[in-house]
C-alpha cells in the first residue's frame, strides 16, 4: 500500500477517519502515531478504538501521565501508549512492551515512539498528523515500506 493522505477539518472528522483506517489496522499491528503536542493523536485513537468496539470515544483519553491505556474489545485489545515523558531505554524497558506487542490480539498505538531507535525498527504503520489550521489536520497513513528510510 502506498502512503495515503487525508485532510480533516474538525475533531469529529478526525475520529471518523480513525474509524475508517481501523480496517487497515487488524491486529497484530504496531503503529507509530507521530505529531506535535495537540496535533490529534488521541483524537484519531478515539475512532480506532471505537471501530474495534474496544471503547467509546468519550472513554479514550491521552495516556501522557499513565503511559499506557488498554481498551479491551470483544476480539482485540487496543493499547494506546505515550512515551513523551520517557527519556531512556531503561525507562522504556520497564513498561513491558515486549509482552503487549507479542500478543497477536493487540493493536498497539504508540505516541513519541520515534524517541527510541530500538522501537523504530518494529513499527508496521505510521500515522503522521500535522496541524494545518485551528481545526484542520493533514494526516498521512504509511505502511512500513513507505517510511523505511526514516526508521534507520
Amino acid at each position: 500500500m502506498r502512503t495515503q493522505e487525508f485532510i480533516t477539518r474538525s475533531p469529529e472528522e478526525t475520529i471518523e477517519l480513525g474509524r475508517k483506517l481501523a480496517s487497515e489496522l487488524r491486529p497484530p499491528r504496531l503503529v507509530l502515531l507521530r505529531g506535535d503536542l495537540g496535533a490529534g493523536k488521541t483524537t484519531i485513537t478515539k475512532g480506532i478504538a471505537e471501530a474495534f468496539d474496544a471503547a467509546e470515544q468519550d472513554d479514550v483519553t491521552s495516556p501522557t501521565f499513565t503511559l499506557i491505556h488498554e481498551y479491551r474489545g470483544p476480539e482485540f485489545s487496543v493499547y494506546h501508549i505515550d512515551l513523551y515523558r520517557l527519556d531512556t531505554q531503561r525507562e522504556l524497558e520497564t513498561l513491558g512492551l515486549e509482552e503487549i506487542i507479542a500478543d497477536e490480539r493487540n493493536l498497539v498505538l504508540i505516541e513519541w515512539g520515534e524517541k527510541f531507535p530500538s522501537l523504530m525498527q518494529q513499527f508496521q504503520v505510521e500515522i503522521a498528523i500535522e496541524r494545518t489550521g485551528p481545526e484542520e489536520r493533514k494526516i498521512q497513513f504509511k505502511n512500513a515500506a513507505d517510511f523505511a528510510d526514516q526508521r534507520g
